[in-house]
């Protein structure tokens, strides 16, 4: 069976962990889209990790784990993950697709340099090189991991490049020029750093498939920071559907069988956009930011401090169905056990009239939540496996969001641990 596991929200959902626990029961995991601008955090026997590329299914010995042509591959931060996995004692199996594209030095430098410009009116990149990656990928500029293998043409086709980019960075940016040609020594390094792992993975996991493999496909970011239907123009330069993920991974799309959509217990993101559920008290919103998450919302690439708020039905709501969700892991319940009354989202009030449809940008800016307060459980949950073991309180709160979103909540998370899961 084929499963996708996506987020529903602005990413940051918990995917890593619920990624990890499922891959115990799969031969294969895909990551389909996305590079190093996000990551996952993972806990277990190892030790703590943040993955940016590398799939969740990397501490299992017994699977293939494989990066897709769909990714965005940095190399240079690819190595240092890989680095960090075998000096913890992992063993594992990688496969990267010899059709994925290469993020390249002007990449980073352009995005570092684009936000810079744009002062107050920046989007929040990462500044990990993700928009001008696309930007050259499907302005056919791009260069994928089979042309690193042929000396003359990756040289011809470099120096073309860099004639268009240094006429940006020395006239747009008033930046030095690239030097094509140690670009060009930087990426034969990379091609002996990733000459083990290259292969040709879309035949390989469309065999998978006919043999009737169990695949797991892990999405990076969520639902609202889509290209096409997040918070434009405040989105990541790919696709973070599951729609996306058969694309991503060169596999039929008639394959994926089921859609996890992952959503927190309460809301968190980073970066810019709007923000309905946003709890604007710099206090109770820093309160819920401590608690949050394994060591508090901050991201797992950037160490920025995460933006929180309560629990949006609405937009949760919207994510699911554009995910085409067949089920939802609930995560980080027990961060909210501190709380005597659980304000949740249910409706957004624009322009004198109430909303139970997501938004398009300008509208969710001049957007206030309509919240309805919840009775909380004040008590520890960790620990708690068997979901009728958990307070009454915490089921009602976990029922009430599972019939507003409309999609059964088939897992819940209840510590940042592998085992701290409640199979419902």
């Amino acid at each position: 069976m084929v499963k996708a596991i996506v987020g529903a929200n602005w990413g940051d959902e918990g995917k890593g962990k619920i990624t990890d626990l499922c891959a115990e029961t799969s031969d294969i995991t895909v990551r389909f889209q996305g590079g190093a601008n996000a990551g996952h955090t993972i806990i277990n026997e190892y030790g703590r990790f943040a993955l940016h590329q590398l799939p969740s299914g990397i501490f299992h010995e017994n699977i293939t784990n494989i990066i897709g042509n769909g990714c965005a591959l940095n190399v240079a931060s690819l190595m240092d993950e890989i680095a960090s996995v075998k000096k913890a004692g992992v063993r594992f199996k990688l496969l990267i697709s010899d059709r994925a594209q290469i993020v390249l030095p002007h990449h980073v430098r352009l995005d570092e340099y684009e936000e810079e410009r744009l002062g107050k009116r920046a989007f929040g990149s990462t500044k990990s090189g993700i928009a001008p990656f696309f930007s050259d990928k499907y302005s056919k500029m791009g260069l994928q991991v089979w042309e690193l293998y042929n000396d003359e043409l990756l040289m011809e086709k470099l120096e073309m490049m860099y004639e268009k980019v240094n006429v940006t960075l020395e006239h747009l940016y008033k930046k030095p020029p690239i030097d094509h040609t140690e670009v060009f020594k930087t990426l034969k390094g990379y091609a002996e750093a990733i000459r083990p792992y290259k292969a040709d993975t879309g035949s390989f996991l469309r065999k998978a498939v006919k043999e009737g493999k169990n695949i797991l496909l892990e999405g990076q970011l969520g639902t609202l920071k889509d290209t096409d239907h997040g918070i434009y123009p405040y989105v990541t330069s790919s696709s973070t559907l599951a729609g996306y993920a058969a694309v991503g991974a060169g596999i039929p799309p008639y394959a994926i069988k089921d859609v996890l959509c992952i959503t927190k217990a309460y809301s968190s993101a980073v970066g810019e956009g709007p923000f309905v559920s946003e709890i604007p008290d710099p206090d109770e919103a820093e309160e819920l930011r401590k608690r949050g998450g394994d060591k508090g919302e901050y991201g797992a690439t950037t160490g920025r401090p995460r933006r929180v708020g309560w629990f949006d039905t609405v937009a949760t709501r919207y994510g699911v169905q554009a995910q085409g969700a067949t089920e939802v892991c609930l995560t980080c319940l027990d961060v909210l056990s501190y709380l005597d009354e659980i304000p949740v989202c249910v409706g957004y009030e624009y322009d004198g009239e109430t909303y139970g449809d997501f938004l398009t940008t300008d509208k969710l800016y001049k957007s206030t939540p309509i919240l309805k307060r919840l009775p909380g459980w004040s008590c520890s949950i960790k620990g708690i496996r068997d979901y009728d073991s958990l307070p009454k309180e915490a089921r009602a709160y976990v029922e009430f969001i599972e019939n507003e979103i409309g999609v059964k909540i088939s897992m819940v998370s209840n510590g940042p641990s592998r085992e701290d899961i409640i199979y419902r």
